[in-house]
């Protein structure tokens, strides 16, 4: 039997949100020097903790929510969100982004891209990314899946530029939710909360300046079925911890493991698991029930992205060291 096995994700749930509520209160008061800590909500498991472990370290009257809704959000993410906010009994703001979305150029931007491969697009056209061949030993290549009004579905490979492209502009949906969280954080004197757990700190599944920038991500260190635990353990409302995660980007519904992840996250947290603690590819393909080769590309997938995305991890270059703004 092999070794490896999902119960190694298990943690003392009780423990860990002591030692995190612990944590955000050093970090606010010691170490950020403010009064409150600001978190933008959107339904999703990883934010839902993000808020309840803030509230855990400084109560409620402490903590300021936000939900930053845009055209291609899911209805149901904002009534989670509301649900969220009642449950802990902060202050919520709801602000729709879809105006100055529109008035940068993201939708517009990302509409031509889509045209360049599919010239009838339109609006009324619903549409979302796909990746493909990482976790086949293959290199990654995009897809585009559309369906037009009358319901026809319509898939094809994307070309870089147009990938590009769609992707830079729905970044800017990321980034004017930053810029309003900081907005509020500012008039507030209060810090950012990040919500990134570790398989997308891991793998770079953020936007730099966007949901990539905070003064604290609190659940970086946890696996995402760690994260659906906690939510268990602290008590959050059934919808929030039964959420299956999305990207809630793109028009069409779209999972993170068609998106960006090798392999639904349940899978992909025990391989992180296991390339992280030395386990053979022999031992997550017995434990996945998939063959060698698959697990040795899943490896591959993952260090891969380690690479392509470690310069998100960066501060920004400089020409030599500059230490006394940090006090060394």
């Amino acid at each position: 039997m092999s070794r490896l096995h999902p119960a190694v994700l298990e943690i003392d749930c009780s423990a860990e949100a002591e030692r995190i509520a612990e944590a955000l209160r050093n970090s606010v008061a010691r170490v950020l020097r403010r009064r409150g800590l600001v978190v933008a909500i959107s339904g999703g498991i990883d934010s839902s903790v993000c808020a309840a472990l803030a509230v855990r370290a400084l109560g409620p009257e402490r903590v300021f929510c936000l939900i930053l809704p845009e055209r291609d959000s899911d209805d149901d993410s904002a009534a989670r969100a509301n649900l969220l906010a009642a449950h802990l009994g902060v202050r919520v703001e709801t602000v729709d982004i879809a105006p100055t979305l529109a008035a940068i150029g993201c939708y517009a931007q990302r509409d031509a891209a889509v045209r360049s491969v599919l010239s009838d697009y339109d609006e009324r056209w619903r549409f979302k990314l796909a990746i493909t061949g990482g976790s086949e030993g293959l290199v990654n290549r995009f897809k585009l899946i559309a369906r037009d009004p009358d319901g026809g579905d319509h898939e094809c490979e994307l070309p870089l530029d147009a990938y590009l492209t769609i992707v830079a502009a729905t970044n800017f949906k990321q980034r004017v939710r930053k810029t309003l969280e900081y907005f509020h954080a500012d008039r507030l004197n209060y810090a950012v909360v990040g919500t990134p757990n570790r398989l997308e700190y891991d793998q770079g599944f953020f936007v730099k300046n966007g949901d990539g920038s905070a003064d604290v991500k609190p659940i970086a260190h946890l696996y995402k079925s760690q994260v659906y635990a906690m939510a268990r353990h602290l008590g959050l409302p059934e919808r929030i911890c039964a959420a299956v995660p999305t990207t809630d980007t793109y028009s069409l519904e779209q999972g993170q493991d068609e998106f960006y992840f090798a392999l639904p996250y349940r899978q992909m947290d025990l391989a992180l698991w296991a390339l992280n603690h030395g386990h053979p590819a022999g031992e997550l393909a017995q434990a996945l029930g998939i063959d060698e080769a698959r697990a040795r590309a899943v490896f591959a997938d993952i260090a891969a992205k380690r690479r392509a995305t470690s310069y998100l991890h960066r501060p920004p270059v400089l020409v030599e060291p500059v230490p006394e703004p940090h006090g060394h």
